[in-house]
Formats: C-alpha cells, sequence, structure tokens
C-alpha cells in the first residue's frame, strides 16, 4: 500500500508541472488545491538550510552533523515523488499543451479562469474566523498589485543572454510558491517564455542550466522569506495569496489583444461552458483532497490548518 501514496504524490507533482507551463496558471495554486503546499514549503527551506550548511560549517571545522539535521527533516517521501511527477509533467506539457494553448487561447484562458476563480476559496477559507481590516485591505491592496502585474504586455526577446535567463528564472521561481503568481505569465512578460519553452523542448543544456542555476538562487532566497511568513503572519500571508489570485484572473480573461488588453466577449458559448468545466475540475480535487486526507492515504500532505490568529500555534497532524 506504500506504493499508493507515493503515486498519488507523483500525480499532485504532475498537476503542479503542468501549472507551471501555462501562462496565468500558478504551480502555487495548485499546490494549495491538491494539499501539498505547506509540506512543500517546509521540505524546500529545511533542504536549503542543509545545503548552506554543508557548504559552510565544514569550511569552518563544524562537520556536517548540522546539515544533516535539517536533511532529516525534508519528508523526502513526499518530495521526491512530488518533484519527478512535475519534472516529467514539464517536459510532456511543453510539447503537449503549449502548442494547444497558443492555438485555442480563448477556449484555455477560459478553461483556466473558472480553476483559479474557485480555487481562491482555497486559501480564503484558511485564514479562519471571519475576516476583518488586517485581512480585506491588504488582501484588495494584492489583488490590485497582480492585476496591474498582469496587465503589462508581454515583451520579446527570440535570443536572450544567458544571464537575463538566469535573472528571470531567479524571478519566475519564486511564482512556484507563491499562489495566485505565474512564472510562466512572468516568463511571458519578460519576453523569455516562448524561448524556454523551446530550451526544454530542444534540450538546450546551457540554456536549462542558467535556468536551474536562476531558479535555485531564487527558490534558495525566497522560500525562507515564504517559510516565516506562513509560520508567524499566517492569516496576512494567507489573505495577501488570496488578493493575489483574484488579481491574476485580469491575465485569464478569454478575449484579449496579442498585447495583451481586454476585449468586449465573442461567441462566448464555448468559452462559457469550458469556464463551469474549469471550475468543475477544481470542485473534483478538493472533494478528491478530503476524501485522501480522511483516509490518510497520503501522510503529511494535509491542507494547511486555519489559526485565529497570527500566533504559534501547533499544526494538526
Amino acid at each position: 500500500m506504500r506504493a499508493i501514496p507515493r503515486l498519488i504524490d507523483a500525480i499532485r507533482g504532475a498537476l503542479i508541472g503542468v501549472a507551471e507551463i501555462i501562462p496565468g496558471v500558478s504551480g502555487g495554486t495548485v499546490a494549495l488545491i491538491v494539499g501539498v503546499y505547506e509540506t512543500l514549503i517546509d521540505g524546500a527551506g529545511n533542504v536549503v538550510r542543509g545545503v548552506v550548511h554543508l557548504a559552510v560549517d565544514p569550511v569552518r571545522g563544524r562537520g556536517t552533523a548540522e546539515a544533516r539535521r535539517y536533511f532529516s527533516l525534508v519528508p523526502w517521501g513526499v518530495m521526491l515523488p512530488v518533484g519527478v511527477g512535475m519534472l516529467l509533467a514539464v517536459l510532456i506539457a511543453a510539447r503537449l499543451l503549449a502548442p494547444l494553448v497558443e492555438d485555442h487561447p480563448v477556449e484555455s484562458r477560459a478553461f483556466f479562469s473558472g480553476l483559479i476563480l474557485v480555487s481562491i476559496l482555497v486559501p480564503a477559507r484558511m485564514v479562519g474566523g471571519r475576516w476583518g481590516l488586517r485581512e480585506w485591505v491588504p488582501a484588495i491592496l494584492a489583488a490590485v498589485a497582480a492585476f496591474v502585474l498582469t496587465a503589462i504586455p508581454p515583451a520579446s526577446n527570440d535570443d536572450p543572454a544567458l544571464w537575463m535567463v538566469t535573472a528571470a528564472a531567479a524571478v519566475a521561481i519564486c511564482a512556484l510558491v507563491l499562489p495566485g503568481v505565474s512564472g510562466s505569465f512572468i516568463l511571458l512578460t519578460l519576453g523569455l517564455y516562448e524561448p524556454t519553452l523551446h530550451a526544454v523542448n530542444d534540450r538546450d543544456l546551457p540554456y536549462i542550466a542558467a535556468f536551474a542555476i536562476g531558479a535555485i538562487l531564487g527558490l534558495g532566497a525566497f522560500v525562507q522569506v515564504l517559510r516565516w511568513l506562513l509560520h508567524h503572519r499566517r492569516r496576512l500571508t494567507l489573505a495577501i495569496m488570496t488578493g493575489l489570485m483574484a488579481g491574476s484572473l485580469r491575465a485569464l480573461w478569454p478575449w484579449q489583444s496579442e498585447d495583451g488588453a481586454l476585449q468586449s466577449p465573442s461567441e462566448a458559448g464555448p468559452a462559457a461552458g469550458l469556464f463551469v468545466l474549469g471550475a468543475l475540475v477544481v470542485l473534483g480535487l478538493l472533494m478528491v483532497e478530503t476524501v485522501l486526507v480522511r483516509r490518510r492515504l497520503a501522510t503529511g500532505t494535509e491542507t494547511l490548518p486555519a489559526h485565529a490568529d497570527d500566533d504559534h500555534r501547533p499544526t494538526r497532524s
């Protein structure tokens, strides 16, 4: 039976990987939906700390005990299947889904907007209790910021320098751990979306290596900040996540010009149907996640518990 939770985690990772390929869809959002968000954040944080101690402590004559302690805290049984699922999904989606999105942009955005709209319920519900000004004000500001960000017309850069790839990856990877923000959309805004897809499909190793270095640097710096916020300012952080997800819906308005300007609806029937389908997909995922948590088939992958305030309180096991 141990293979069943690992397979479930690999499927979760695949869903996150597919989301990271699609502009406007946040891998962090999908991680929230499928219930592995905090597990990945805590695991990544311990990996980063372990790597830092492994690089620094031997030079200072302190050995590797502290690094091994942090590595022992990583839930490898969840992290590894999720990571494998993500990697395979990215490789497959880059070849299959990206052309589909390019050929049917209206239908694709309609489907994804339904998915994201319903998924806003996930961090909003995790805030716990009634919302007050301390939650509404930052959520609204975050929504406005996300709306403005997604209104920026995409740039064009067919042959980027590798240092630009590294810098862009460091920024875009943060979206992997920040629900509501799409890493692919950030790459699209910077003009590096299509070059990155082509690099993956063509196995352009120098480009991929530059991207990987930037991703590691960005993730290492950002995940520690986010991890601290989730432990010390949970309600505020989740409220901001809710706002980011709401504001990012602007990027998924089905009818847009090539430079991202919003247009009035035309032939709305198919788009409306796909919007409803996307919403139903998320509702289905939430129902499946509830059943899995109740049966405890995937140990340690419960969603974030709701807290009444931002104080330190133990999480539910």
